[in-house]
């Protein structure tokens, strides 16, 4: 891959280009990982900058319904909206359906729209590990906002709020006991919570799902990242198309205030840091899989297997032997 023509391309806003720029990124061969970090260092000069959106929630709920009918409300604003959607892998196959753009027919056909499924491949937090780097390329492309799709709710998921600006969780009314539910991580990362299916028959059980999870939210110690009032709840109905206009108009509110108070910037230089030791984390395990690492912990682990030596002494020895500590 030329990586000068890529980057121009990409900034051209040439779609194709894109496409391949995320399938490089998302490899895990070591000349793509060259190339990957080549580009990205080309790109990231370009001092565009979208509206990172993580959307999660439990199965069910309506994602996909609802980025679709928040995708083409933002569109119809003149908005460009990407959407990176990751799908659960098999783990006897490593296979995943990538089956969202076919649930988003109608904005998969809108030319302000650009849909990307991934795999999440072994990674917790319902993100693929690039998922970071596919955001940096979307905003490289010149979209105004990129909406961050996670396979589900678990306590591993607040990774998504280290790649976002805003963290959106989804719900559904009459689910049992919500409270119960949701996991408190979850709660704490949120900034707004919407319940969906505000609509029919299940109208009145939202609104007084929402009501619940307003009392909650006003129970969580209160963080410097947020105005008076957030985070908050609020019903939406992606079927009906309702309450869209009003979760966009808090949503722009509560970001305009932190670019105010610098919390906006304050955030990404975190989330930098953060994605640099994760990056030395990955790298470093990566290694386990590579000669002469990996001859030396099958023959502990065999060790192990037999009685031989107990899993914290064959963990010592590989450590001091291969890796100085």
């Amino acid at each position: 891959m030329d990586i000068a023509d890529t980057a121009q391309r990409i900034l051209a806003g040439e779609r194709r280009a894109l496409a391949r720029a995320i399938t490089l990124v998302e490899s895990g061969r070591e000349d793509h990982r060259k190339d990957a970090a080549a580009l990205l260092e080309e790109l990231k000069g370009s001092g565009r900058e979208a509206l990172r959106i993580g959307l999660s929630g439990t199965p069910g709920v309506g994602k996909s319904t609802f980025i679709e009918a928040f995708g083409c409300f933002l569109t119809a604003q003149g908005l460009k909206v990407a959407v990176l959607a990751v799908d659960p892998s098999s783990v006897r196959s490593g296979g995943s359906i990538l089956g969202d753009k076919t649930r988003m027919e109608r904005l998969s056909r809108d030319p302000n729209a650009f849909i990307r499924p991934s795999p999440s491949q072994s990674q917790l937090g319902g993100v693929a590990r690039r998922s970071r780097e596919a955001v940096a390329l979307c905003e490289a492309a010149g979209f105004d906002v990129v909406l961050i799709e996670t396979v589900g709710v678990g306590q591993s998921e607040t990774m998504v709020a280290e790649m976002s600006d805003l963290f959106i969780l989804l719900l559904a009314p009459a689910g049992g006991d919500e409270l119960q539910g949701v996991k408190r991580g979850i709660m704490e990362i949120a900034d707004i919570i919407l319940v969906n299916k505000a609509d029919g028959e299940l109208k009145s059980a939202a609104t007084r799902t929402c009501a619940d999870y307003a009392g909650a939210l006003r129970l969580l110690r209160k963080r410097p990242q947020d105005p008076e009032g957030f985070p908050k709840a609020m019903t939406v109905s992606a079927l009906e198309e309702e309450g869209l206009q009003k979760a966009w108009d808090e949503m722009t509110a509560l970001t305009d205030w932190r670019r105010e108070t610098g919390h906006f910037k304050a955030r990404r230089a975190a989330q930098a840091r953060f994605w640099f030791e994760e990056e030395v984390r990955q790298s470093l395990l990566s290694r386990l899989s590579r000669e002469p690492i990996k001859g030396a912990l099958e023959t502990l682990a065999q060790q192990v297997e037999a009685g031989q030596a107990t899993p914290s002494a064959a963990a010592v020895e590989l450590m001091q032997t291969y890796l100085g500590g």
